[in-house]
């Protein structure tokens, strides 16, 4: 099997990773292309694209909303998994992951939402509800038959046990989820995220690290950068979409404004 592009990202790559989270379907179905495509022609590095659902409960207001409007404009991971069929001829190279919840997936079906996931090209999957015992026990097996990277998520409440139990279980990057709110919930970073940071570095885990929640422009991004690989940006990206008119123009101008 093929050298994941998780792995070889942070391979090639040690800091500065900036990933991008969007909704497909939102602001419109067919953006799902359109945006992956962009975002790597501006220089991002990682792609999360996120299954809308209608109970997010790790995200904020505006990753809701954008899940809302997506599911009105009729998005499912059929669909999207239809959009994404020939995604690869365009972008070989960056690594792609899935975030969603527990439930579209389950009713999907573990085994053919890895089976196809991969197939297209999917590097990774994100599910912040599915607990790591249930991982570990029934579907482990399945993501690594497909060679998809199953990222665990840490809070500042996650004990030190839990964290290097997750570091030892995995094998992409652990995703430090800044604060204990949801995402967009605060803006910029706190002196007490920064001791949190500090902590979680000081550990000298085997895996990456990426910071996600409260990062939304050059200055969190870069602050975020000094105690890990990379960030990641949702929310503030979903807001600088959001008005539907010239997505080129607006995910141009939002990535340089970060990078």
């Amino acid at each position: 099997m093929a050298t994941n592009r998780i792995n070889k990202l942070f391979k090639e790559k040690k800091k500065n990773i900036l990933s991008i989270y969007f909704t497909a379907g939102f602001p419109n179905k067919n953006d799902t292309i359109t945006t992956i495509t962009e975002l790597q022609n501006n220089g991002v590095d990682l792609i999360e694209i996120g299954m809308p659902f209608s109970d997010p409960l790790a995200d904020g207001p505006t990753i809701q909303h954008s899940s809302e409007i997506a599911l009105k404009n009729g998005m499912t991971i059929k669909l999207l998994f239809q959009q994404l069929k020939n995604l690869r001829h365009n972008t070989s190279g960056i690594p792609l992951i899935l975030m969603g919840y527990l439930n579209p997936v389950l009713q999907y079906g573990i085994e053919n939402f890895c089976k196809d996931a991969a197939t297209l090209g999917i590097d990774g999957i994100i599910i912040p509800d599915l607990p790591m015992q249930e991982y570990l026990e029934e579907y482990k097996k399945i993501f690594d038959k497909y060679g998809l990277k199953n990222i665990f998520l840490i809070t500042p409440q996650t004990s030190e046990d839990r964290i290097r139990l997750i570091d030892k279980h995995s094998d992409g990057f652990i995703y430090i989820v800044s604060s204990a709110s949801t995402t967009g919930a605060k803006a910029g970073i706190q002196k007490e995220q920064e001791v949190y940071f500090k902590r979680i570095k000081t550990m000298k885990l085997k895996n990456p690290l990426m910071i996600g929640f409260g990062i939304s422009d050059n200055k969190t991004f870069s602050k975020a950068c000094e105690y890990a690989n990379g960030a990641i940006i949702g929310s503030a990206f979903i807001k600088a979409v959001n008005n539907k008119k010239d997505l080129k123009r607006n995910i141009n101008q939002f990535v340089s404004k970060i990078i």
